[in-house]
């Protein structure tokens, strides 16, 4: 197994929803924090909507492991961002039997 190159600082965040007054609601985002990250890309694909197409990308972004239950440690449901740029994770596993890192299984999703 290769060595892993946390070369990427990304910022992890929570989705955070808010009753509008009205009977719905408004999402928005909370900084958890910064992780370095290795990011790998996987093989993309297209999906077309009736108003804009959109190019999918799956990603693995490898960063250091933290315990289960804590704040920093990624979970499905946020998201890992950079300037330009939103991985929302989808699930994540322990990427080595000594539990030093986790793999994040992630989509960027663009307009095509």
């Amino acid at each position: 197994m290769k060595p892993v190159q946390l070369n990427r600082r990304l910022r992890l965040e929570a989705p955070v929803v808010t009753s509008d007054g009205a009977g719905g609601f408004t999402q928005s985002w909370s900084v958890l924090g910064e992780v370095w990250a290795e990011v790998q890309a996987g093989a993309g694909r297209s999906r077309g909507g009736e108003e804009v197409s959109l190019s999918i990308m799956p990603f693995r972004i490898t960063v250091r492991a933290a315990p289960p239950g804590s704040e920093r440690r990624p979970a499905p449901g946020q998201r890992l961002t950079e300037p330009g740029r939103v991985f929302e994770v989808l699930a994540v596993a322990e990427h080595d039997g000594d539990g030093r890192y986790l793999t994040c299984f992630v989509n960027e999703e663009r307009p095509a």
